[in-house]
Formats: C-alpha cells, structure tokens, sequence
C-alpha cells in the first residue's frame, strides 16, 4: 500500500515543464489512437498538426480559433488564482453576443464610426451581467459558483435559442433560426485581405499586455493573487474576500462578451443557435496549461486552436470523427493534472505497524 507526501515546494522550472510534460503525452497516447484507427501516426500527426500552418490562410484561420480562446483564457485564469472557480464563461460569451448582436440588429443600417465600440461595450457588459448573477450568490448566499456558473450556461443557449426563433428571427430567411446579416458597420475590420482573422485578434493581444500589467504591476492583482494562494493570509492583511470574487466575475465575463463579439461580427455575421463551438470550456484548459499566466494563456490559446483546426483537417482528409478534437482537449487536461499531481506529491511506501505486547505478558 502506498500513501502521498507532499514534496517541498515545486520549483518553477518544473512547473513550467509540467505543460510540456503533458503534451508530449498527448503525443504519445495520440499516435496508438491514430494506429488503432488504422492511420499512419506521422501521417496523421502532420494532417492533424502541421498540415493546417503550411499556408497562410491556414495561419488566419489558427489566429482567428485562438483569439475567443485567449479572451476566455484571460478572464478565467485571472479569477482562478484568486481561487474563484468561473466554468461559465461559454454562456458569459454567449450572452455578449446576444447583447452586441441585438446593438447591431437594434441600428440596422447604421453607417457611424460609434456602432462598434458600442457593440463591444454591449458584449462586454452582457458578459459582466451574466457573471454578476454567480458572484452576487456565491458573496451573498454562499453559493457553489462553479454548479451556479454552469447552469447559466445552459441557461444562455436557451435563450439565445429562443430570440433566433422567435423576436429576432430574419423575416426574410426562410424561416431559418437565425437573424439577419450584420450591415457593413457591424462587422470587424479584416486584418489581411482573403483572411478570416479580424481586428479582435489586435484586441485579444491588448488584453493579454493588459492582463499582465494588472497581474504584475498593481496592487489589485497582488491582492487577487495572494487572496488565491493563501486566503488566511489575506484575511489577516484585511483583503476582502467579497472584492475579489466580485472582480474576478466582472472581469472575466466582460472578456468573455467581448469574445462573443468578436464571433459574431467577425466570422458568423449574425446571430445562430450556437455562436461558439465550447470556446468557454476550452478555456478552462487553456487557462491551466498556461500556468494561469497571460503569455501563457496566449500560447496555449495557440495549441487549442491548432486542435480544432487539426480535427477539421483530419475529419476531411482522413475521414475521422470529429469527437477527436475533445479527445484530444481531454487527454492534454488529464496528463496536465497527471502532471502537477507528481510535482506536488510522491508516493510512499505505507509503514505497518509492529504490535507492541502488553507490559507484564509471559515470555
């Protein structure tokens, strides 16, 4: 029998190995996946992982998947070392494009240069809205927030469901469940021409700068950090508790809205029944590969989205479910946990106990 033992105090080195550790574990378990499918591992690990960055449209498509996942990513990692558990930043997104797209169908037609930061104030905000509901009971009531943060997800599609079939369904759309197109004014700048990735990957770059100053350089990110690291310490220095789950919602949902911007008036155009593919949930990988680091984030972010384009490519070219990429997503949070579990702890051999006979017992 074996029991664990904490280990001194990780050093930063191995936790920054503990990523890669995990990847080339994806690697390894990927490629006996692919040999029981019956592929070629090299050749299906080079549809999977290379293929899709050999041109440049593939390079803007990787850009464009990365850039809501290191929006989420942002948001989550930051309430995740003050301890506040966010899982629903795919409903947060979710309603910040509802918010943005209903700004946008609201002045249809609109040529004014204040349509767009007013559709990302709107996205920001119906992100801060939905992430206030956890907040306000897990401060007030002392709510679960992660059963809480999660519900709302669902939550969030049903009404997003709701308006696109019913009050902001197209009326010429063949009775589709979707809105109308975004007009010109509505839709994001392109980057490069023939591209896909639009000016919310400039915005999501300014948010990781951002996140990093807030982290490293003001007081409330100390406070948010040493509130995650040792909560009984806060308290003792007078940290509020309450402050600091309140800040971790507002700004992770405001980053998650804008994500749910950038998708539907970049590439989507519209409001649909779904706006995200589970972006807010591979954030949450994202986030913990990424140390909960904002460079981090942004080049797990990158990774993530090389998954799903992968899975794409690897769907059409080698005919594979499309259920790969999960797999994948899940495989790189397991070995990741795997991972941390050794770093932080080894395991011992349990010691039994030699019984000890009772003074005075016969020889």
């Amino acid at each position: 029998m074996f029991r664990l033992e904490a280990r001194p105090e990780p050093s930063r080195a191995m936790m920054l190995a503990s990523p890669l550790i995990a990847a080339a574990a994806m690697l390894l378990t990927g490629s006996l996946l692919f040999w029981f499918l019956g592929q070629k591992p090299l050749h299906a690990f080079y549809v999977y992982f290379i293929s899709p960055a050999t041109t440049l449209y593939g390079v803007g498509e990787l850009l464009l998947k990365a850039t809501p996942l290191i929006l989420c990513g942002v948001g989550l990692a930051l309430g995740f070392r003050a301890n506040v558990a966010n899982i629903g930043a795919d409903g947060q997104l979710t309603m910040g494009a509802i918010a943005a797209g209903w700004v946008a169908l609201r002045f249809d037609g609109v040529e004014a240069a204040w349509l767009l930061p007013l559709m990302m104030l709107a996205g920001a905000l119906g992100g801060m809205a939905w992430a206030a509901i956890p907040a306000l009971l897990r401060t007030r009531f002392n709510t679960s927030e992660i059963l809480v943060s999660l519900m709302l997800v669902y939550v969030a599609y049903l009404f997003l469901s709701y308006l696109v079939h019913g009050p902001l369904r197209d009326p010429a759309g063949f009775n589709f469940p979707q809105s109308k197109m975004f007009h010109d004014a509505a839709l994001l700048p392109l980057l490069w021409e023939g591209l896909r990735v639009n000016a919310a990957f400039i915005l999501s770059l300014a948010v990781v700068a951002g996140a990093w100053f807030f982290c490293s350089r003001t007081f409330a990110g100390y406070r948010m950090r040493v509130s995650g690291m040792a909560p009984m310490a806060a308290a003792y220095a007078g940290f509020s508790e309450r402050r600091n789950v309140w800040a971790a919602f507002l700004i992770s949902g405001a980053l998650a809205g804008l994500a749910g911007l950038g998708e539907v008036a970049g590439p989507i155009g519209q409001l649909q029944p779904s706006v995200s593919p589970g972006y807010g949930f591979a954030a949450i990988i994202v986030a913990y590969v990424g140390r909960l680091h904002p460079l981090g984030v942004l080049l797990a972010s990158l990774l993530m989205s090389l998954l799903y384009i992968g899975g794409e490519t690897a769907q059409i070219e080698l005919q594979l479910p499309n259920a790969i990429t999960g797999l994948f997503q899940g495989l790189l949070l397991f070995y990741l946990l795997a991972a941390d579990l050794f770093i932080h702890y080894r395991f011992k051999p349990r010691v039994r106990a030699t019984p000890v006979p009772p003074q005075g017992a016969a020889s």
